[in-house]
């Protein structure tokens, strides 16, 4: 149980901090490299997201980055499964090509997102 409540206490500490210091704010957790060349990551806006979502502002948190807010729920649920075999002393493995299937699956979601946020198009997915 000692690796679930490190990595789940570590996101609640991260998640804390994320409520208490607004990152809305410029610079206040540090600039982004890739935004401060214009071009939007996957991962722009998550940090303001999060904030967001501990705001309970669910709309705010999706204009922010709705990929991470699409898949959080699913992140969630996949913690507190992890969680829950180990404390039931289980360990889930998955096999090679349905781990490598989602990864790429992910990795293609997570491509087509970056691609379309910084076009004219699908400025509407910038933070």
């Amino acid at each position: 149980m000692r690796t679930p409540a490190l990595v789940i206490g570590g996101l609640a500490a991260l998640t804390l901090a994320l409520h208490l210091r607004d990152p809305h704010q410029h610079a206040s957790w540090g600039l982004c490299p890739s935004a401060a060349l214009g071009v939007y990551c996957p991962g722009c806006g998550g940090l303001r997201a999060v904030n967001d979502l501990t705001h309970g502002d669910v709309g705010a948190a999706a204009s922010s980055n709705l990929l991470l807010v699409v898949l959080m729920p699913a992140l969630v649920a996949l913690l507190a499964l992890w969680a829950a075999d180990r404390w039931r002393g289980r360990t889930r493995s998955i096999d090679g090509p349905r781990a490598r299937a989602v990864l790429i699956g992910l990795g293609v979601v997570a491509a087509a997102f970056t691609v379309l946020r910084n076009l004219p198009a699908g400025a509407w997915l910038a933070p």
